[in-house]
């Protein structure tokens, strides 16, 4: 891991030169150096060392890095409001070098100010604070991840289907049993623990996938708890509610983790070249649990790639965003661009809208969308539905499937923006408002194709 800040703020605290520092820690000063810069990781060896012989809490290095690291600092400043200062991409390097702790301060109050609200990129603080919490961790829980592992394994000796195994357990080891219920006895639930009456009571609307899912839930709340206890006790949150909120999304990682068991579904990923469509038929899950858990596989000597999700209501609302170790920009804020796929999926149900993107700054990303319904949607009056979307760097997606024939650098991509108060592309047909930070013009006798014209770079 790249902790150099941590290793700096351990050395000053301790009174000591970068030259008696490395003596201590039985390596030269020149790797010292490069580690307190961000240009070399910290092996184990080292990490081991500096909580031997300066007290350091190992599991808190890198503790204080901020969402989205130095990717995520660079879109915050890329903002239209900072385009007269000039930040150079040097500055903002340096400044998360030396000042690791203010650039995260700043971090914080721009993703919760009253501007960023206004154009969809702030929430509210207890989400913040878990979002915050899940990309320290890059949306991968190691221990988590092995206990799911170990627990497939044995209820797959047992046999039959997951479902089935998972019901077994619960009765003979926890003296639970499921019973499903009519809709209209449980209108406004999925899942029901009644501890009083030992029985886990499940909506029979519940499609398979999302049945198997809340039976592994309970499942991960009885045998996971003590590392998700940990896990929530770790992140020291100020609100009970985020605690709640981290403990819920810690309870459906392990679910996710049962049903696709990490060597199992990375060893599919890699054979089907991510196919989603059949990794869902593979595990018996939802599209949406895969695209999750795509964004989960970051274990150190068998990662996936580097995906990211986002899930969008009709009015382009995120509800659940995940840039696991994908870093992206696409999953900031609340404002699409209308010009991405990721809003077709409404308009092609059941079909998955793949789309080469390609950012103002030159990145392109290469993303699946398709849309599915709300666990337990009867489809009676306005069906709930969602749009989900996977994506990944498009200079990594070669392996993909859905990407095969696709030239992903040099192909033709839909060039778009991070929603218009944040685009500064001219000649848009389809912009809604003109961009933060430049001045509007009007030419007297003209009319362009958008009704907003504003002053270049």
């Amino acid at each position: 891991m790249f902790a150099g800040p941590a290793v700096r703020r351990v050395r000053r605290d301790a009174g000591l030169t970068q030259a008696a520092m490395a003596e201590a820690l039985d390596i030269s000063p020149s790797y010292l150096n490069l580690i307190e810069h961000g240009q070399r990781p910290l092996s184990a060896t080292v990490i081991v060392r500096l909580a031997e012989r300066f007290g350091f809490d190992a599991a808190r290095l890198g503790a204080e890095e901020l969402p989205g690291g130095l990717a995520g600092l660079r879109r915050r400043l890329a903002d239209p409001r900072f385009a007269d200062l000039g930040i150079g991409a040097q500055d903002v390097e340096a400044w998360l070098q030396t000042a690791p702790a203010t650039a995260a301060a700043f971090a914080r109050l721009f993703d919760t100010a009253p501007e960023a609200r206004v154009e969809g990129g702030g929430e509210v603080p207890e989400v913040a604070a878990v979002r915050r919490a899940i990309e320290k961790w890059r949306n991968h829980f190691p221990d988590l991840d092995a206990h799911a592992e170990e627990l497939a394994d044995e209820l797959r000796l047992a046999g039959g289907d997951l479902y089935g195994t998972i019901s077994e357990r619960l009765r003979t080891r926890h003296q639970l049993g499921i019973r499903i219920l009519p809709s209209d006895v449980m209108p406004d639930r999925l899942r029901w623990l009644d501890w009083h009456a030992r029985q886990l009571m499940l909506n029979e609307l519940l499609r398979p996938a999302s049945r198997t899912f809340q039976a592994a839930a309970t499942l991960a709340q009885i045998e996971a708890k003590a590392e998700i206890d940990a896990l929530v006790a770790g992140a020291e949150f100020a609100e009970a509610a985020a605690a709640r909120m981290f403990e819920r999304h810690l309870i459906h990682y392990f679910a996710a983790a049962l049903m696709m068991p990490y060597t199992r579904f990375l060893r599919a990923c890699d054979a089907t070249g991510y196919d989603l469509l059949l990794l869902q038929r593979r595990f018996g899950a939802g599209f949406e649990q895969v695209a999750h858990r795509l964004t989960t596989l970051q274990r150190v000597g068998a990662r996936g790639l580097p995906f990211f999700m986002l899930r969008i209501d009709r009015a382009g609302q995120g509800s659940k965003r995940y840039a696991g170790a994908s870093q992206s920009p696409l999953v900031d804020g609340d404002a699409r661009c209308p010009l991405w796929g990721l809003h077709e999926a409404f308009s092609r149900p059941g079909e998955v809208v793949a789309d080469l993107v390609e950012l103002e700054d030159g990145s392109r990303w290469f993303t699946q969308s398709r849309s599915v319904a709300a666990p337990g949607a009867t489809g009676s009056g306005t069906p709930a539905r969602f749009a989900v979307c996977v994506g990944v760097d498009a200079k990594v997606a070669a392996p993909l499937t859905a990407a095969r024939g696709i030239d992903l650098m040099r192909s033709a991509a839909t060039p778009m923006g991070l929603g218009c108060r944040r685009c500064t592309r001219t000649g848009c047909v389809q912009r809604s408002m003109p961009p933060l930070g430049r001045p509007l013009r009007f030419r007297e006798g003209e009319r362009g194709v958008s009704a907003f014209d504003f002053a270049g770079d």
